[in-house]
């Protein structure tokens, strides 16, 4: 079997490898570089590229195969959630309260003792954000924030970063929120970069990473607000 391919050690330069050269199997799969920094130009042509960053020491990027995506018109809604989205226990926003989501995602929950998003990235996104390239949705039950999404919009790419909830479905609830605003924006692709099984019951599936990144290559030419 033959070795796997050297990591390649990003500088201070702004540039990434071809993520379809990273790995798809083995140790290092969908590892595409280390080094470099969260600045939001960095960070911007990472998406744009297809790539996302996922530890901070060391700093890691990562191109996985296959990628996760929810396709906008096949978003699966199930039952229970339907009646929940027809009581409409939440009022929903957008970009109201972006650290306060970050921050929830952040923070240990039942089932999930630590998450990725470190301090490090909390600065980093925020500053995306202030930029006009990050957003969230909040769901709030009155003046307390009960859960949220947030993620990075480019062109018509939203990769979704992460989700938290403090009340029973709502980080759903601002999940199917999101979707729809992203088909009424003409939004062309929803990547959340790696199943889980909520996400899959929700409809998200996986495709190769090649389709993924030419149909990137199409997204990000759209001129999308959001």
């Amino acid at each position: 079997m033959a070795p796997p391919p050297p990591v390649v050690i990003l500088d201070d330069s702004l540039w990434f490898p071809d993520p379809s050269a990273a790995p798809s199997r083995g140790p290092l799969a969908g590892l595409v570089a280390m080094g470099g920094d969260l600045s939001v130009d960095r960070l911007l042509l990472a998406y744009r590229t297809g790539i996302f960053p996922w530890s901070v020491n060391p700093l890691t990027w990562w191109s996985p195969d296959p990628r996760a995506l929810f396709e906008l018109d096949r978003f699966h809604i199930p039952k229970s959630l339907h009646r929940t989205l027809r009581l409409q226990p939440f009022t929903v926003t957008r970009d109201t309260a972006f650290d306060a989501v970050i921050r929830g995602c952040a923070r240990s929950a039942p089932g999930r003792r630590s998450t990725w998003i470190s301090p490090e990235f909390i600065q980093a996104y925020g500053a995306l954000h202030r930029a006009g390239f990050a957003h969230s949705v909040e769901c709030w039950a009155g003046n307390s924030l009960v859960g949220g999404i947030y993620g990075v919009a480019a062109g018509g790419l939203f990769a979704g970063e992460s989700m938290f909830h403090r009340a029973t479905d709502a980080s759903k609830v601002a999940l199917c929120h999101l979707v729809d605003h992203l088909r009424q924006r003409g939004f062309a692709l929803f990547d959340i970069q790696m199943l889980t099984p909520v996400t899959r019951r929700l409809g998200a599936s996986e495709i190769p990473r090649h389709d993924y990144l030419r149909r990137l290559s199409h997204a990000i030419d759209l001129d999308c607000a959001f």
